[in-house]
């Protein structure tokens, strides 16, 4: 019977106790990563028992921040102090019941768990279920660069680089700014909070093109920086280079170089049929790069007068030709 009492007693104190403590709670983030240099925001609301509601005023209203405990001398902010240890300010309404929290000039001394008190007229209380833990970093996080609507890039197609980045405190805000490598203009840039999209149409040139984002912190000491890279490949039909020419002698040597994506395959005709290695003929190719293809064709000259001659590169987009004019001058021909 006694035990049974006992028991009663433990389970109704048990019971009394989240009674009297049901209104008290507290929101607030887990985890918040904080730049050394900059400033940090703890976002906070509270809730207090309603019998104390009349005492919560705008002008009777304290709100304190304990780091590492919830002991006195863990105490780094007090909205009634100027001198708190740390400088900051409470930016949400404490009557309000917003207990939103900025700190100023973050350092490693930052880093640690905080604990929120409210103290008003007939009432000290601390949350010491919920706390807020800081993380300091010296570099800002990376912002991430994606290509909008991920598929095959053709060109002539419409191109969309979005770079996002995440939200630190700063004042003044951080800025996102593109680069390229090789550098080429960029045809328009759309901007807004910490995201920017650059948006072009794609050429050959575009094909293996890193794109740069770069999130520039102004701080007082120095800026600090992070970036995100992305490397484009476009898809193209071949092309031919300029460079392609013949020279005539004893016997007649035409080069033809070609660059498409995926890398095209050559073939050299004459008179509209296709040429394979003979007594009075000689080719051979050289792969240039993953993309790029270079071909000679040397010719007997007897077939440079009685013959048109043309280049041929062909992949799964399109077909290229590059005609020489014939008949070949003494030194030096160059195609039409």
């Amino acid at each position: 019977m006694k035990m049974w009492t006992a028991e009663k007693i433990i389970l109704l104190i048990f019971l009394l106790k989240g009674v009297c403590c049901r209104d008290f709670s507290i929101s607030l983030p887990e985890r918040i990563e904080a730049l050394s240099g900059s400033c940090v925001i703890i976002k906070c609301t509270f809730e207090i028992m309603e019998e104390y509601d009349k005492d919560l005023t705008e002008s009777a209203a304290t709100g304190i921040w304990r780091k590492d405990g919830v002991r006195i001398y863990n105490q780094v902010f007090n909205s009634s102090d100027p001198n708190s240890h740390f400088k900051g300010e409470i930016t949400g309404t404490l009557h309000e019941k917003n207990c939103t929290t900025i700190f100023y000039d973050v350092s490693s001394d930052h880093d640690g768990e905080y604990y929120f008190r409210i103290v008003v007229r007939g009432l000290k209380y601390s949350y010491v279920a919920n706390s807020s833990t800081i993380n300091v970093i010296e570099s800002p996080p990376k912002p991430t660069v994606e290509l909008i609507e991920e598929q095959e890039v053709l060109e002539e197609s419409s191109v969309s680089l979005r770079c996002s980045a995440e939200s630190l405190c700063s004042s003044p805000p951080p800025t996102l700014t593109w680069s390229s490598t090789p550098r080429i203009p960029f045809s328009e840039i759309r901007q807004q909070e910490l995201i920017s999209d650059l948006n072009f149409t794609a050429t050959h040139r575009h094909h293996r093109v890193t794109f740069t984002c770069t999130i520039t912190y102004q701080l007082q000491d120095k800026n600090k920086t992070a970036q995100d890279s992305f490397t484009l490949h476009v898809q193209y039909a071949p092309k031919f280079s300029p460079s392609s020419s013949c020279i005539s002698e004893d016997v007649t040597v035409c080069f033809c170089e070609v660059d498409g994506n995926p890398s095209p395959e050559l073939e050299w005709r004459l008179s509209g049929r296709p040429v394979t290695n003979s007594t009075n003929t000689f080719i051979s190719e050289e792969r240039l790069n993953s993309t790029g293809l270079r071909s000679s064709i040397t010719l007997h000259q007897s077939l440079t007068h009685t013959s048109t001659l043309e280049c041929v590169g062909t992949n799964t987009h399109g077909t290229a030709r590059k005609p020489f004019q014939l008949p070949f001058s003494p030194l030096l021909c160059t195609e039409s």
